[in-house]
């Protein structure tokens, strides 16, 4: 929290951003404003929905200390930048960027709301450092939906491969020791993003649809159409990294393509076959010079931790538990989330370099660290009486609610 302090300009909110990511730290049920403040010992929630949507401070900011966070104690040149999307499933339209849409989360079309990440894969360890809200079209067409829910008001409509090119395109300006990029078919089979990466040039493995065409010697075709051309001594069986189930096998080829006339580089299509289900996954890959089929596994094996990311930053730092609506309230909480998964992964990468090879322990993984974090550290001791006035608090402001809400049904049916 040290390496943020200077991003607020007062003592309150400051000390108030301190008491969140402890919040988020803990090992609360559900985490929103109202669960924070009463784990922080406010008496109220206004101040910590004061802190997401009137305070002074800039998000982006905030998000470069986190980038700066993890690349000082993650660096690894052989890194690999992972972008992927995430859904939150939510309830009416008021809700910045929320509309009837493809959730990853739920896995069909649902009321959702979708964001953009960016994480740094390293071998120490893996943490996002970057996000972007998913605005549709039904917003960005909309200018004065989009003030009621204070988005800028020069906001244009991007695509999903539009947002994680600006993201990556940051993290490399700042600096950041990366050497892949990794994504699926949605980035994959977007030509813009390939021609954006090779002019930095970052070399990339890009999961692609089986139509996705690629140019060979013999012609253009769809990638499926070429498997049956690989011989079977080109198939070598390799592991993709270690999963939740222990390490990942595959059968994977790779062959020759080609890339834009006149751009220098060596460009590649890989292909991954399940060993059961005889299954195909197909990758688009770059690099300004030659690498093996070695290589090329690891960094599509890497892609697999974005997974781990959200999974952990959802279940340990409450990144969906937003009850929020508004532009900047997103971007601060998700932030600030972003920064409590950054520290779990950090100390993890830590433990792990300090106290390797342990024989009858597993190593310290960051739900672990969560528990003894909150135990040893951040669990708070409030007396009977702040309990009963925080029910008394619920209790109240649901009843308002409550009213309101039949208030204005019965104002609607008249």
């Amino acid at each position: 929290m040290g390496r943020i302090a200077g991003r607020f300009v007062r003592v309150e909110p400051r000390r108030r951003a301190t008491a969140l990511v402890l919040g988020l730290l803990s090992d609360l049920p559900r985490k929103n404003c109202w669960t924070l403040a009463e784990h922080a010992g406010d008496a109220t929630a206004d101040g910590m929905q004061h802190l997401l949507h009137r305070a002074k401070w800039n998000a982006d900011s905030v998000r470069d200390d986190v980038r700066a966070y993890v690349v000082e104690h993650l660096a690894d040149d052989q890194a690999v930048l992972v972008v992927d999307e995430t859904g939150d499933l939510k309830k009416g339209t008021a809700t910045v960027g929320v509309q009837r849409q493809h959730s990853g989360t739920a896995g069909r079309i649902e009321n959702a709301q979708v964001a953009v990440y960016l994480a740094y894969s390293a071998a120490r360890g893996h943490a996002a450092i970057d996000r972007a809200l998913y605005v549709p079209r039904s917003w960005t067409d909309n200018p004065e939906r989009c003030r009621t829910a204070g988005i800028p008001g020069d906001l244009t409509f991007a695509t999903k491969p539009q947002l994680a090119a600006k993201m990556i395109d940051r993290a490399l300006k700042a600096g950041t020791p990366a050497r892949w990029v990794a994504g699926d078919e949605v980035y994959g089979d977007n030509p813009h993003l390939q021609a954006a990466l090779e002019a930095h040039p970052i070399g990339y493995v890009l999961a692609v649809s089986s139509t996705h065409r690629v140019t060979t010697r013999a012609g253009r075709f769809p990638v499926k159409d070429l498997v049956t051309r690989i011989p079977k001594r080109a198939w070598q069986r390799l592991s993709a990294g270690a999963g939740a189930k222990g390490v990942r096998f595959y059968d994977w080829a790779v062959f020759d393509t080609e890339g834009p006339a006149g751009r220098p580089g060596h460009w590649w299509t890989l292909v991954r076959r399940n060993q059961r289900s005889g299954e195909l996954a197909f990758y688009r890959c770059f690099s300004s010079h030659p690498v093996s089929l070695f290589e090329l596994v690891r960094v599509a094996g890497r892609r697999w931790t974005i997974e781990e990311t959200f999974q952990a930053g959802k279940g340990l730092a409450g990144l969906d538990e937003h009850q929020v609506r508004r532009w900047n309230s997103w971007h601060r909480w998700v932030t600030l989330a972003m920064l409590a998964h950054a520290f779990l992964a950090v100390v993890r990468a830590d433990e792990h370099s300090k106290h390797p090879g342990l024989t009858t322990l597993i190593p310290l993984t960051c739900n672990e660290i969560q528990r003894l974090f909150t135990t040893l550290v951040a669990r708070p001791v409030h007396d009977v009486t702040h309990r009963l006035s925080w029910s008394h608090w619920r209790r109240r402001h649901q009843a308002r609610a409550h009213a309101s809400h039949y208030r204005r049904q019965a104002a609607n049916q008249a």
